[in-house]
């Protein structure tokens, strides 16, 4: 999967709770109601299709309302939210969707927990800040200024240079900085994972059986 490490851009404010993963990533656009589209799209259609039921009309013309059809918000790294954002189904294009239009990190007080997962396995970072702080940024991204997101330091820094801190456990933040899925990273420690085997083979020896030979 990609590396997060460093990202600035702008965030779009969609101060709305409940935000649902097939408003994030529908299944058709208005014009093709009752048409799904096939799942094997390219990031460009990816792209296009991000919540499109909100960013199009019924002729699939673009609402020039909708925050991410507007100037400052087409080149988009962040989203700041409300509560449970990406909620509802289990579906993983959630995630792609949003990361084929260059969102790299979504704010919000809570998520949808199989979105949440997902994000870590696709690079990209769910950050949970309370209501208040995301309002707080929320005013400050009105003019398109750039957020800065640094995943070494563990740090989200607003336009005005307020810098909020926040927590990763180790895995989340190596597998955000390294790119590596679950697989890679337990791969990484097999000298770690012998070495416990063998202090459990001398220390306990009967929680681990030899394999036939």
């Amino acid at each position: 999967m990609p590396s997060l490490i460093e990202v600035a851009g702008p965030a779009a404010p969609m101060l709305t709770p409940n935000i649902n993963t097939d408003a994030i990533a529908p299944l058709y656009r208005p014009a093709t109601a009752g048409s799904p589209r096939p799942f094997t799209q390219t990031d460009e259609e990816r792209a296009k299709n991000l919540f499109a039921g909100l960013r199009y009309d019924l002729a699939d013309d673009e609402l020039p309302d909708f925050v991410l059809n507007r100037p400052p918000f087409r080149s988009a790294k962040f989203i700041l939210a409300l509560d449970n954002f990406a909620c509802g189904s289990s579906r993983e294009s959630a995630v792609w969707y949003l990361y084929a239009f260059g969102i790299r990190c979504v704010v919000a007080p809570s998520f949808g927990e199989i979105f949440f997962d997902n994000c870590f396995k696709n690079g990209l970072l769910p950050l949970v800040l309370d209501a208040a702080t995301i309002r707080e940024l929320a005013a400050e991204a009105a003019t398109g200024a750039d957020f800065t997101l640094d995943v070494r330091r563990a740090t989200l820094t607003a336009p005005s240079g307020r810098t909020i801190e926040f927590t990763l456990s180790d895995f989340r933040r190596e597998a955000l900085l390294t790119g590596a899925d679950e697989i890679a990273m337990t791969q990484r420690r097999e000298a770690a994972i012998a070495a416990h085997q063998e202090r459990q083979r001398r220390e306990r020896p009967w929680v681990l059986r030899e394999s036939a030979k």
